[in-house]
Protein backbone atom coordinates (compact mmCIF):
# COMPACT_ATOMS: atom_id res chain seq x y z
CA UNK A 1 0.00 0.00 0.00
CA UNK A 2 1.75 3.79 -0.91
CA UNK A 3 2.15 5.46 2.39
CA UNK A 4 -0.30 7.71 3.41
CA UNK A 5 -3.45 6.70 1.22
CA UNK A 6 -5.94 4.32 3.30
CA UNK A 7 -6.90 0.79 1.48
CA UNK A 8 -10.52 2.19 1.43
CA UNK A 9 -9.61 5.10 -1.14
CA UNK A 10 -9.39 3.74 -4.27
CA UNK A 11 -9.22 5.82 -7.44
CA UNK A 12 -10.26 8.66 -5.67
CA UNK A 13 -13.16 7.61 -4.17
CA UNK A 14 -13.96 5.84 -0.34
CA UNK A 15 -15.62 2.28 0.10
CA UNK A 16 -18.80 4.45 0.98
CA UNK A 17 -18.78 6.46 -2.11
CA UNK A 18 -18.13 3.03 -3.71
CA UNK A 19 -21.50 1.45 -2.07
CA UNK A 20 -23.74 4.39 -2.70
CA UNK A 21 -22.74 4.66 -6.37
CA UNK A 22 -23.85 0.65 -6.80
CA UNK A 23 -27.16 1.43 -4.65
CA UNK A 24 -27.90 4.44 -6.79
CA UNK A 25 -26.93 2.27 -9.77
CA UNK A 26 -29.55 -0.18 -9.04
CA UNK A 27 -32.30 1.68 -7.83
CA UNK A 28 -31.93 3.34 -11.24
CA UNK A 29 -32.29 0.52 -13.33
CA UNK A 30 -34.93 -0.60 -11.22
CA UNK A 31 -36.68 2.32 -11.54
CA UNK A 32 -36.14 1.88 -15.67
CA UNK A 33 -37.68 -1.93 -16.01
CA UNK A 34 -40.49 -1.13 -13.31
CA UNK A 35 -41.63 1.92 -15.11
CA UNK A 36 -41.31 0.44 -18.51
CA UNK A 37 -42.34 -3.12 -17.97
CA UNK A 38 -44.05 -3.50 -15.11
CA UNK A 39 -42.25 -4.75 -11.13
CA UNK A 40 -42.23 -8.36 -12.56
CA UNK A 41 -39.57 -7.23 -14.74
CA UNK A 42 -37.10 -6.43 -12.03
CA UNK A 43 -35.29 -9.49 -11.29
CA UNK A 44 -31.98 -10.11 -9.15
CA UNK A 45 -30.84 -10.51 -12.97
CA UNK A 46 -32.37 -7.92 -14.97
CA UNK A 47 -31.08 -5.20 -12.51
CA UNK A 48 -27.45 -7.05 -12.39
CA UNK A 49 -27.51 -7.40 -15.93
CA UNK A 50 -28.75 -3.54 -16.41
CA UNK A 51 -25.93 -2.23 -14.21
CA UNK A 52 -23.21 -4.69 -14.57
CA UNK A 53 -22.85 -5.36 -11.34
CA UNK A 54 -22.41 -9.19 -9.77
CA UNK A 55 -25.14 -10.79 -7.48
CA UNK A 56 -22.45 -10.02 -4.36
CA UNK A 57 -23.23 -5.98 -5.07
CA UNK A 58 -26.72 -6.77 -5.09
CA UNK A 59 -26.96 -8.89 -2.02
CA UNK A 60 -24.64 -5.99 -0.54
CA UNK A 61 -27.51 -3.55 -0.57
CA UNK A 62 -30.90 -5.46 -0.65
CA UNK A 63 -31.97 -8.42 0.86
CA UNK A 64 -34.11 -9.91 -2.11
CA UNK A 65 -35.57 -8.63 -4.94
CA UNK A 66 -39.07 -7.54 -3.12
CA UNK A 67 -36.88 -4.92 -0.80
CA UNK A 68 -35.57 -3.16 -4.14
CA UNK A 69 -38.88 -2.83 -5.51
CA UNK A 70 -40.50 -1.42 -2.39
CA UNK A 71 -37.49 0.67 -1.76
CA UNK A 72 -38.47 2.57 -5.86
CA UNK A 73 -41.68 2.42 -4.95
CA UNK A 74 -41.00 4.48 -1.92
CA UNK A 75 -38.43 6.49 -3.77
CA UNK A 76 -41.50 7.34 -5.91
CA UNK A 77 -44.02 7.72 -3.39
CA UNK A 78 -41.40 10.11 -1.33
CA UNK A 79 -41.15 12.23 -4.43
CA UNK A 80 -44.60 13.13 -4.73
CA UNK A 81 -45.27 13.42 -0.93
CA UNK A 82 -42.18 16.01 -0.95
CA UNK A 83 -44.24 17.87 -3.95
CA UNK A 84 -46.79 18.69 -2.63
CA UNK A 85 -46.38 19.34 0.90
CA UNK A 86 -43.99 22.19 -0.59
CA UNK A 87 -46.85 23.23 -3.21
CA UNK A 88 -49.49 23.15 -0.14
CA UNK A 89 -46.54 24.99 2.31
CA UNK A 90 -46.58 28.27 0.70
CA UNK A 91 -48.15 31.07 2.11
CA UNK A 92 -51.47 31.76 0.33
CA UNK A 93 -54.31 32.35 1.59
CA UNK A 94 -56.44 32.00 -2.19
CA UNK A 95 -57.74 28.29 -2.37
CA UNK A 96 -57.76 28.09 -6.15
CA UNK A 97 -54.43 29.57 -6.64
CA UNK A 98 -53.34 26.76 -3.42
CA UNK A 99 -55.26 23.76 -4.97
CA UNK A 100 -53.53 24.57 -8.58
CA UNK A 101 -50.53 24.34 -7.12
CA UNK A 102 -50.71 21.29 -5.28
CA UNK A 103 -52.42 19.33 -8.76
CA UNK A 104 -50.04 21.20 -10.61
CA UNK A 105 -47.28 19.69 -8.60
CA UNK A 106 -48.86 16.31 -7.90
CA UNK A 107 -49.13 15.38 -12.08
CA UNK A 108 -45.77 17.05 -12.50
CA UNK A 109 -44.69 13.89 -10.77
CA UNK A 110 -46.95 11.17 -12.59
CA UNK A 111 -46.34 12.71 -16.35
CA UNK A 112 -43.38 14.50 -16.06
CA UNK A 113 -41.91 11.14 -16.13
CA UNK A 114 -44.09 8.56 -16.68
CA UNK A 115 -42.13 5.75 -15.56
CA UNK A 116 -43.16 7.42 -12.21
CA UNK A 117 -47.15 7.63 -12.98
CA UNK A 118 -47.06 4.03 -13.34
CA UNK A 119 -44.75 2.64 -10.68
CA UNK A 120 -46.85 4.97 -8.17
CA UNK A 121 -50.78 4.29 -9.05
CA UNK A 122 -50.80 1.39 -11.96
CA UNK A 123 -48.64 -1.03 -10.77
CA UNK A 124 -50.36 -1.33 -7.10
CA UNK A 125 -53.59 -2.80 -9.07
CA UNK A 126 -51.59 -5.90 -9.92
CA UNK A 127 -49.49 -6.21 -7.07
CA UNK A 128 -50.41 -7.16 -3.78
CA UNK A 129 -47.50 -6.11 -1.69
CA UNK A 130 -47.11 -2.42 -3.04
CA UNK A 131 -51.07 -2.64 -2.97
CA UNK A 132 -50.35 -2.52 0.87
CA UNK A 133 -47.50 -0.49 0.75
CA UNK A 134 -49.74 2.25 -0.61
CA UNK A 135 -52.43 2.15 1.86
CA UNK A 136 -50.17 1.79 4.93
CA UNK A 137 -48.81 5.35 3.19
CA UNK A 138 -52.26 7.01 2.00
CA UNK A 139 -52.46 8.30 5.39
CA UNK A 140 -49.51 10.92 4.50
CA UNK A 141 -52.02 12.31 1.05
CA UNK A 142 -54.92 12.10 2.74
CA UNK A 143 -53.68 14.31 5.43
CA UNK A 144 -52.51 17.00 3.19
CA UNK A 145 -55.98 17.54 1.93
CA UNK A 146 -57.52 17.06 5.31
CA UNK A 147 -55.57 19.85 6.70
CA UNK A 148 -57.12 22.40 4.11
CA UNK A 149 -60.71 21.02 4.83
CA UNK A 150 -60.03 21.47 8.84
CA UNK A 151 -59.76 25.08 8.20
CA UNK A 152 -63.24 25.43 6.60
CA UNK A 153 -65.03 22.35 8.11
CA UNK A 154 -68.06 22.44 10.49
CA UNK A 155 -66.64 19.41 12.43
CA UNK A 156 -63.53 17.24 12.32
CA UNK A 157 -65.90 14.12 10.88
CA UNK A 158 -66.77 16.56 7.63
CA UNK A 159 -62.71 16.97 7.10
CA UNK A 160 -62.31 13.41 7.57
CA UNK A 161 -65.49 12.51 4.98
CA UNK A 162 -63.89 15.12 2.34
CA UNK A 163 -60.68 13.75 2.75
CA UNK A 164 -61.69 10.12 2.24
CA UNK A 165 -63.94 10.84 -0.67
CA UNK A 166 -61.95 12.82 -2.57
CA UNK A 167 -58.46 10.97 -2.00
CA UNK A 168 -60.59 8.11 -3.97
CA UNK A 169 -61.69 10.44 -6.80
CA UNK A 170 -58.84 12.09 -7.08
CA UNK A 171 -56.72 8.63 -7.28
CA UNK A 172 -59.34 7.22 -9.97
CA UNK A 173 -59.09 10.24 -12.22
CA UNK A 174 -55.14 10.27 -11.89
CA UNK A 175 -55.21 6.36 -13.11
CA UNK A 176 -57.66 6.89 -15.76
CA UNK A 177 -55.59 9.20 -17.51
CA UNK A 178 -52.28 7.60 -17.30
CA UNK A 179 -54.09 4.30 -18.54
CA UNK A 180 -55.66 6.05 -21.74
CA UNK A 181 -59.67 5.87 -20.73
CA UNK A 182 -59.88 9.05 -19.73
CA UNK A 183 -58.93 11.05 -22.76
CA UNK A 184 -58.60 14.44 -22.03
CA UNK A 185 -55.31 16.89 -21.61
CA UNK A 186 -53.64 17.37 -19.17
CA UNK A 187 -54.56 20.95 -18.53
CA UNK A 188 -58.26 19.55 -18.81
CA UNK A 189 -56.80 16.72 -16.06
CA UNK A 190 -55.90 19.87 -13.60
CA UNK A 191 -58.60 22.01 -14.07
CA UNK A 192 -60.98 19.55 -13.24
CA UNK A 193 -58.96 18.24 -10.24
CA UNK A 194 -58.47 22.23 -8.70
CA UNK A 195 -62.24 22.09 -9.32
CA UNK A 196 -63.35 19.18 -7.38
CA UNK A 197 -60.73 19.89 -4.60
CA UNK A 198 -62.87 23.44 -4.36
CA UNK A 199 -66.28 21.89 -4.35
CA UNK A 200 -64.59 19.60 -1.20
CA UNK A 201 -64.07 22.70 0.50
CA UNK A 202 -67.30 24.28 0.06
CA UNK A 203 -69.23 20.89 0.96
CA UNK A 204 -66.96 20.54 4.06
CA UNK A 205 -68.06 24.52 4.80
CA UNK A 206 -71.57 24.28 4.37
CA UNK A 207 -71.50 20.77 7.19
CA UNK A 208 -71.29 17.83 4.40
CA UNK A 209 -75.22 17.71 3.96
CA UNK A 210 -77.56 17.49 1.25
CA UNK A 211 -79.49 20.53 2.46
CA UNK A 212 -80.10 23.25 0.06
CA UNK A 213 -79.76 20.52 -2.74
CA UNK A 214 -82.72 20.03 -5.23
Amino acid sequence: MISGVSSSVWAGTTLEERRNGRRSALLAAALELFGTEGSQAVTVRSVCRATKLTDRYFYENFANRDELVLAVYDQVLDEASEALTRAVAQPNDNPVEVARAAVDAFVAVLADDRRKGRILLLEPQADLTLRERGLARMPTFEGLIRAQLDTVATAPYVAELGASALIGALSNLFIGWLEGTLKVTREQLVDYCVALLLAGLRLASEGGTSQGVT
